[in-house]
């Protein structure tokens, strides 16, 4: 597997990366950084985990002047594909592109021979999180034959460059969670191996899961409401602490307070109300296992102003109140930090 990409204006390599394509779950994961700036505040930041039939890209680029960036492939493979940018024009050979890029949406496709350009604005910053997989590597962790990607395998199988769905998703909260993990994971060697691939099973289940969602009959939902409804899920999942009213977010979507109640429960499974707590309480649960903090703290951090109201909720939905939570994980961590020190 030959990965590369290079600045067409200036003819300049960005990336040039060369690795087994077969899949070999001993092989170690290589880590490579590439940090360029210059006197003009360009910059060009690429961060790179490769393996045997594995490489990720985690890439940050800024730019005074239009470019144009040349991205290729040498082998067919299996791109899970995550895009925090707008406003990037792309052009994929033997793929019906979007011509320009939605920012927090994500996709997977395949292609027997990649080769892709894309147009970046000035002063418009580029960023994107994509998982290459060789064929040997993305069969070693799926069932080609499962039923939910079957049209996929095939066109695999085919050799025809396909996306698994149609349009670019919507990221949700647990997709830049498992993100934000696979980018702060500091195992080291084969642990380190096996912690990715673990993560990489689990993204793509969380994006099969959004398709699921996305072909779901809904027979009262049509296409235009169904997209606004993802945005409106986007809004929440991007500042659920500060989450707006209902008729605020049905002015930002622009659909009636009737269809988005009831709309959003149809494509989700759950209410507007209720997914804002759980995404609270699930950002509580993160803060006090992540350092020493306060009950109060973290209900206003969560967008409580009331810390009874915080209490309230946090019990309801975990079953105990914060108090209790935090004392058995503080329990925990010194119990842990013992064993390490004693070790």
């Amino acid at each position: 597997m030959k990965i590369k990409s290079k600045l067409i204006n200036q003819d300049q390599s960005i990336v040039s990366i060369v690795t087994r394509d077969g899949y070999d779950p001993k092989s170690h994961l290589i880590q490579e950084k590439i940090c360029r700036k210059n006197e003009l505040k360009e910059e060009i930041k690429s961060f790179h985990l490769i393996t045997d039939g594995l490489v990720i890209l985690d890439t940050q680029m800024y730019f005074s002047e239009p470019q144009t960036i040349l991205f290729e492939i040498s082998c067919e493979s299996i791109i899970m594909n995550f895009i925090y940018c707008n406003n990037v024009e792309t052009h994929i050979d033997q793929l019906e592109t979007e011509k320009f890029t939605l920012e927090n949406t994500h996709n997977i496709f395949y292609t027997s021979n990649y080769k892709a350009t894309f147009k970046i604005l000035p002063f418009e910053q580029m960023n994107y999180f994509s998982i290459i997989l060789s064929k040997d590597f993305y069969y070693n962790i799926i069932n080609e034959d499962w039923e939910l990607h079957q049209k996929f395998s095939k066109n695999i199988l085919l050799k025809k460059s396909s996306y698994l769905t149609s349009s670019y998703i919507p990221f949700t909260q647990s997709i830049l969670w498992v993100i934000h993990e696979i980018k702060s994971c500091n195992r080291q060697g084969i642990l380190k191996r096996m912690y990715i691939e673990t993560k990489i099973k689990e993204l793509l289940i969380l994006q099969l899961e959004t398709l699921i969602e996305k072909t779901a009959p809904k027979d009262f939902i049509n296409e235009d409401d169904y997209n606004k409804l993802q945005r409106a899920k986007l809004i929440l999942d991007k500042d659920y602490v500060h989450a707006p009213t209902l008729s605020e977010l049905s002015r930002m979507i622009s659909l009636n307070e009737f269809k988005l109640k009831k709309g959003f429960k149809a494509c989700f499974g759950t209410t507007v109300r209720s997914y804002i707590i759980e995404l609270r309480m699930k950002h509580a649960k993160e803060l006090f296992q992540s350092k020493s903090i306060s009950v109060t703290e973290v209900a206003y951090k969560c967008g409580y102003k009331d810390v009874s109201h915080f209490s309230a909720a946090f019990k309801a939905f975990y079953g105990f109140p914060p108090q209790k939570f935090k004392i058995n994980w503080n329990s925990v961590n010194t119990w842990i930090t013992s064993f390490l020190f004693l070790g």
